[in-house]
């Protein structure tokens, strides 16, 4: 695997965690927050008679009884002939007989539970969503803290991001989670709020990640975890998906350190619970695969991806059974096995169907394999045909596309041609720009496109770039993510060779900053960004700081031992070169420069203009 600036490929590990279909299934589902909030929310009681019943019968034969008794009977009966209502026409049925004799508090709750049986189908969102405004409309009346209107809260935000409107489904997210705080401050039962919550806070991990702003969502998703493990039995199947779910989200922003407990915990729990050869079993191998090529432990990964493999293959599920295999291929890759990686694809290519996108991705890897024995003409030969199959999927598949075009752009990357590079991640860009939940994709792709010009010596086209990469990554992984580092550290070299050592010197600290926390201060790249700190202050002649850095880079080399021989004599050098340089120029400023300034009365001082921080950095 190599990293961005020598470390960007790592991105194309990325997965994308697919949202549950509607959260509310799990709140629809769970009968304890119903049936104290109202009737209108209990379960169906199946020895009623059927749903229209009493209806028919109140009309047909209306009883001799005072009026305001009848009205009574009249609600009780419309009441539970809707709660008898088993599909969504008979609810909107018994919904319209009530209209006229229900207050809009009480609508508003048969108001939610028809908005989620909807959201539950998936068959009608903005009919869904009419019932949901409806539902908070009669029931948020006087600000006070009352379940069904989180609930009603929950329903509009899960509507509105199956409708992609993700600011508005977070706003509604967000008060539901207020309101729930304030419940559960109140001591309403942890039991009738633990459901909506849990709704609440997969949604919130869902938008989040819908708006690119992953490291946010791990935060919610540990809370749906910690809920779980409140809720259900230890060790139970839910709580293996669960920490399958984190662990997923921490792949996605490339922490596999973090992801590896909670993968190896679900695999614990499915083994035990479902056996050794179940699919989820072989879904947590594949995952635990690719965990371990994120560490770089591609003998584990291997050996993880195998084990599925051979479950998949038991329970017949060819498609997935492909792509592990595919999987196995790239790993072979990476541990220098390339004759063994093509002969498994080549058996991989002979299932596939001529125009399929799977074709597509077996040829890249083909492709890759011939590419590091040095066989460009054959490896140019698997991408050319890649490229015609994936042209005519960019409709259907754009995120599986756009991936293989990075993919592809790699390949031509290694072969040193640049311009074809370059063209493919631009048009994978311009697919990534229209899906905002792919904005972590969309700014490693800016990163590697203004590396390669950086590279290619147009520099001053590849700052644009780098600088909307770094702030794309910062908002999905959040601001000490190591790659936007990585990032930093381009910028700082651009404006290095731009000759504007200020603002390379400003780009390299932020670097430095960003991998003293997520990589350490001894790791290489942290060490590189160190050095070129050192040199940016040097540039500017400011060799007692550059000094000061440079000893740093002394320091962190000497923590390799003999390993990091060159490195520390070539440090130990660059910091006697700073030091000769800081003694000539102390020693050929003037004598007057070392003299005290005269006094300058306050009057004089305040009518200098100010400097503003933007000046005082301008190169």
């Amino acid at each position: 695997m190599r990293k961005f600036s020598n470390s960007i490929s790592f991105f194309s590990l990325l997965i994308r965690r697919k949202p549950n279909p509607s959260s509310s299934t799990f709140l629809f589902k769970s009968h304890s927050s119903f049936n104290h909030a109202s009737p209108f929310l209990t379960r169906p009681n199946k020895f009623l008679a059927t749903p229209f019943q009493y209806i028919n019968t109140l009309v047909q034969n209306p009883p001799q009884i005072p009026s305001r008794q009848r009205k009574i009977i009249e609600k009780s009966q419309l009441e539970e002939a809707f709660e008898s209502a088993e599909t969504t026409e008979e609810m909107l049925n018994a919904f319209k007989h009530m209209e006229g004799v229900f207050d809009e508090r009480e609508l508003g709750l048969a108001s939610l539970k028809i908005g989620l049986k909807i959201d539950q189908e998936g068959d009608d969102p903005e009919k869904a969503l009419f019932f949901a405004n409806r539902a908070l409309k009669g029931l948020d009346r006087d600000n006070k803290p009352f379940l069904p209107v989180a609930m009603a809260l929950q329903l509009l935000g899960s509507v509105n991001y199956g409708l992609k409107r993700f600011s508005d489904s977070l706003g509604y997210l967000n008060k539901a989670n207020r309101v729930l705080g304030r419940l559960q401050d109140e001591g309403v039962s942890v039991d009738d709020v633990r459901p909506v919550l849990h709704a609440v806070q997969l949604e919130l991990a869902n938008v989040k990640t819908a708006m690119g702003r992953r490291e946010e969502a791990l935060e919610n998703l540990k809370k749906c975890l910690e809920i779980k493990e409140m809720t259900f039995e230890e060790d139970g199947v839910e709580l293996g998906k669960g920490n399958r779910d984190l662990a997923e989200a921490y792949v996605a922003v490339l922490n596999f350190k973090e992801a590896m407990p909670f993968c190896l915990k679900a695999l614990e729990i499915h083994q035990k619970r479902l056996g050794q050869n179940s699919v989820e079993v072989a879904h947590d191998r594949k995952l635990l695969g690719i965990v371990y090529s994120g560490l770089e432990e591609h003998e584990k990964a291997l050996e993880q991806n195998l084990l599925a493999q051979r479950i998949l293959k038991n329970w017949n599920l060819n498609s997935d059974l492909l792509r592990a295999e595919i999987d196995a291929a790239n790993m072979m890759i990476a541990l220098g096995r390339y004759d063994e990686a093509v002969g498994t694809l080549k058996n991989v290519v002979q299932q596939t169907d001529k125009e399929s996108e799977t074709r597509a991705l077996v040829l890249v890897s083909m492709a890759k394999a011939l590419c590091n024995q040095e066989k460009y003409a054959d490896c140019k030969r698997c991408l050319e045909i890649s490229l015609g199959i994936l042209d005519k999927r960019e409709q259907i598949s754009p995120v599986e596309v756009s991936e293989a075009y990075s993919e592809i752009s790699m390949q031509y990357e290694t072969m040193s041609e640049f311009e074809t590079a370059i063209s493919l991640l631009k048009r994978t860009l311009a697919l990534l720009e229209k899906l905002p939940q792919e904005q972590h994709s969309e700014g490693s792709v800016s990163a590697r496109i203004g590396w390669l010009l950086l590279l290619t010596g147009k520099v001053q086209q590849a700052i644009p770039y780098l600088e909307s990469a770094a702030e794309r990554l910062k908002e999905s992984f959040g601001p000490k993510h190591f790659g936007v580092g990585y990032i930093y550290n381009n910028l700082g070299a651009a404006y290095l060779e731009l000759d504007r050592p200020q603002s390379a010197a400003q780009m390299f600290a932020v670097a430095k900053d960003i991998m003293d926390v997520s990589l350490g201060p001894h790791h290489v790249d942290t060490i590189e960004a160190c050095q070129n700190l050192s040199k940016a202050y040097g540039e500017m002649k400011s060799y007692v700081l550059a000094a000061e850095f440079q000893q740093q880079v002394i320091d962190a080399w000497e923590s390799h031992g003999a390993s990091a021989e060159e490195e520390l004599r070539e440090a130990r050098r660059l910091l006697e070169q700073l030091k000769r340089k800081a003694r000539d120029a102390a020693a050929n400023e003037s004598p007057m420069r070392a003299l005290p300034l005269p006094h300058t009365p306050a009057a004089s001082r305040s009518s200098q203009p100010e400097i503003s921080l933007h000046q005082s950095i301008k190169d």
